[in-house]
This record gives C-alpha cells, sequence and structure tokens, in this order.
C-alpha cells in the first residue's frame, strides 16, 4: 500500500470520527437544553397562566402551577406543522388541534396539591406535563 493511500484512509477515519463524535455531542447536549427548561406559572387575576411553545415537541416539557387555582394554558405555534399541532391531555379529555400560526387558550379547573396533568402530541411521540404544588 502506497503512502498516498495511508494517508487518504487515515484522513478518512479520523473525519468520520470527528463527525460522529460531534453529532453525539450536539444530540446529547440539545436533548439536556431541552429537558432542563422548566416554566412556571404566573397569577394573573384569580388564575395562572402557563405558555407552552408547540414545534418539534413541546417548550417548556415540564412547568409548575400553584394548587387550587384554575389555569390558563396558552399554546403558541409558529410554523407548526408535525404532530404536536394535535394537542391532549387525556386525562382531562381534552383534545385540541392547534392552528399552524397562532396562540390556543385552554381552561384548566384548579387542581389538588401533588398532581400532575400529563399532555401529549396526537401522535404520542412528544409529551410534557404540568406539575401542581
Amino acid at each position: 500500500m502506497s503512502v498516498k493511500k495511508i494517508i487518504i484512509v487515515f484522513g478518512s477515519v479520523v473525519i468520520v470520527t470527528a463527525l460522529l463524535f460531534g453529532g453525539i455531542f450536539l444530540l446529547i447536549s440539545n436533548n439536556s437544553t431541552k429537558d432542563e427548561v422548566k416554566g412556571i406559572a404566573t397569577q394573573q387575576g384569580g388564575s395562572q397562566k402557563i405558555v407552552i411553545n408547540a414545534k418539534g415537541g413541546y417548550s417548556p416539557k415540564i412547568s409548575t402551577a400553584q394548587a387550587n387555582v384554575p389555569i390558563l394554558l396558552e399554546i403558541s405555534t409558529k410554523s407548526t406543522f408535525d404532530c404536536s399541532s394535535g394537542f391532549r391531555i387525556p386525562q382531562l379529555g381534552i383534545s385540541k388541534q392547534l392552528p399552524s400560526n397562532g396562540t390556543t387558550e385552554i381552561q384548566i379547573p384548579a387542581q389538588a396539591s401533588g398532581s400532575v396533568i400529563n399532555f401529549t402530541c396526537s401522535m404520542g411521540m412528544y409529551s410534557g406535563q404540568i406539575q401542581i404544588s
């Protein structure tokens, strides 16, 4: 094998290895950032408001709300054409088809402390929750 072929093979192996590790690093860092984001309900008169962005999943994935206070869930979409536009809260019987652009409001009745409201997309690929404390 000539020196030129060895250099080409070695260079190719180095490039493929760098791309592989770089891709893994980006995948891990993006997922951990999304998981760490946590929303907190803001007080608004006699209720509280949680804002969630829907596009390729839900952000924040986890929000906290105060017990025994109704929740106004505001879901924003911007060029959302994936299954996250099919928003579901099965335990409350809520099912909404969100517009590709805009804001959808969902009223959630007051919940007891310790409750968890799980939500998902229409296909079950994307999920999130509201923790009541």
